[in-house]
């Protein structure tokens, strides 16, 4: 399984998005708002699952957050770049 996949199933596992199932979520597409329509409370719910499934640290960085989780794509990027340092 990808990081990208492995990340879909933790969406929607962590957010209990019960009707929706991976291949719905597209890799690049935006999860906030016009996208997958997240919001900031799924956003905390979804930092602390990606913490403690791969030890990534957020940043404090609203900004830089956002840019992190903008799509699946960008997700795992950071995820990859994480584990590189």
């Amino acid at each position: 399984m990808t990081l990208e996949n492995e990340i879909k199933e933790l969406i929607i596992k962590s957010l209990e998005l019960e009707d929706i199932i991976p291949s719905q979520i597209k890799d690049e597409e935006p999860l906030f708002n016009e996208g997958l329509g997240l919001d900031s409370i799924d956003a905390l719910e979804l930092g602390m699952a990606l913490k403690k499934k791969y030890n990534v640290t957020l940043s404090s960085e609203k900004e830089e957050n956002a840019q992190y989780f903008y799509s699946v794509k960008t997700i795992a990027d950071f995820i990859r770049s994480s584990a590189g340092e």
